[in-house]
């Protein structure tokens, strides 16, 4: 294997206890830990290893190509070196993965926004390369003796976990290559090759930087207003013509002031680049956002017949809306059908949520989960984040997305004990 002496090895201070907390929210955090499950032939170490890991009986944490090594205590605080091996790559499966990468823009930035993309994971495999362990990849040593996973090394996985769901170039590290050499290996295959090369069609860029000096400079940006601006007064002793309704426009006039103070915002505050980026809304969008201004009187009326929801329904859809927007009535609208690793990602999810005893009962039908007996339900979105429900006659948002199904759910439980639950059959008991 070739070395990289610049960043061969990272260390980790230990991480505070993991209390109340699954261990790992990313999918690829799930899969390493499902890895350990896999190879461990022994289910009580794996629990014993997550009691010690969530405890912070873990010391810092070393990196290494192929190994990752640290110092668990014991109850008893009698200390033990753990080290979890893990196969890396080849030289030649390494060059047949920066392929991929450089074939897709998106890899690169993904990995930089510390997320593991999917469909790398995915090509990699179809190419003979599994980046994420497998049945018996996570080989343990541990100078308590144990000749399978133990305790300790069981702690150091759940441990490795929660780094992978920070940084994915751990896993990269532990394959055999590290961030500052696999970055540098994608610049040289992205370089611009030398030799000569059509002259495109254009402005020169050094042409056109020097004419910059010619033009005036733009103006500065203006200011932020304090508030929306207010429209004008559409009284008149004139009756309107015939169509126009002027309370409708009033109030059309308002949200677009409130709209444009809102858009203007994200211009002069949001990241470079991303001020037009959002998708155009279709009329029944648009009709919930016009609503979540609640208007009075017949302009409510007019929106709830016009979005096609009723009015129930239109406030139903202004709660979602006010959670998360688009995505949030996306959630509320849409019931679709789970397999593959989505299901797979999913129940793993809600496995890792809870320690084994705390796990509440759920029953499934599409994306959508619902607690046995407590009238709350959670719902997953098609980014992997979970939605919290609950039951008041009919199913109403109940809170924020959540990346952990757990977090979710307890959104919607504080709101379950100031107004009695309904279920299809009758009042329920909400179970603590």
């Amino acid at each position: 294997m070739t070395r990289y002496d610049d960043d061969t090895e990272r260390t980790f201070p230990a991480l505070p206890p993991a209390r109340g907390r699954g261990f790992a929210q990313t999918w690829w955090g799930r899969a390493w830990l499902r890895a350990l499950e896999d190879t461990a032939l022994d289910g009580a170490q794996v629990k014993a290893g997550r009691r010690l890991a969530r405890s912070g009986a873990v010391g810092a944490v070393s990196v290494r190509p192929g190994r990752v090594t640290a110092i668990v205590r014991d109850p008893g605080r009698a200390a033990h070196r753990a080290d979890v091996l893990l196969p890396q790559l080849s030289d030649e499966q390494w060059d047949r993965l920066l392929d991929l990468v450089v074939e897709r823009a998106g890899h690169v930035a993904a990995l930089l926004d510390r997320e593991m993309p999917p469909h790398l994971v995915e090509d990699a495999a179809v190419a003979g390369i599994e980046l994420l362990p497998g049945l018996g990849d996570l080989e343990p040593e541990c100078d308590c003796g144990t000749w399978d996973h133990c305790g300790h090394t069981a702690a150091l996985c759940h441990q490795v976990a929660r780094l992978l769901d920070e940084d994915p170039f751990v896993l990269l590290l532990l394959r055999g290559r590290g961030r500052h050499a696999l970055l540098d290996a994608l610049q040289s295959r992205t370089a611009v090759p030398e030799g000569p090369v059509d002259e495109p069609d254009g402005v020169d860029a050094a042409e056109a930087w020097a004419a910059g000096d010619i033009l005036p400079p733009l103006p500065a940006p203006p200011p932020l207003p304090d508030a929306p601006g207010r429209p004008p007064s559409l009284d008149a002793e004139a009756a309107p013509a015939p169509g126009i309704d002027p309370e409708a426009l009033a109030y059309l006039a308002a949200r677009t002031a409130v709209e444009a103070r809102r858009l203007l915002a994200g211009a002069l505050h949001g990241a470079p680049g991303q001020a037009g980026t959002e998708p155009e809304l279709t009329v029944g969008q648009d009709a919930v956002r016009l609503a979540a201004g609640a208007p009075g009187g017949a302009v409510a009326h007019r929106l709830a017949d016009g979005s096609g929801r009723g009015p129930e329904g239109l406030a139903t859809a202004v709660r979602a809306w006010r959670h998360g927007g688009t995505e949030a009535l996306a959630v509320l609208d849409e019931e679709w059908q789970m397999e593959g690793s989505t299901l797979a990602r999913a129940c793993a999810a809600l496995d890792a949520a809870w320690d084994e005893d705390d796990r509440p009962a759920l029953r499934r039908a599409g994306n959508r989960w619902t607690v046995y007996g407590a009238g709350v339900q959670l719902r997953l979105g098609r980014d992997g984040r979970w939605w919290p429900y609950r039951l008041r006659g009919h199913w109403i948002p109940a809170g924020d997305a959540a990346r952990d199904p757990a977090t979710a759910l307890a959104t919607a439980r504080p709101a379950l004990e100031e107004e009695p639950s309904m279920s299809p059959d009758g009042p329920v008991a909400v179970r603590e």
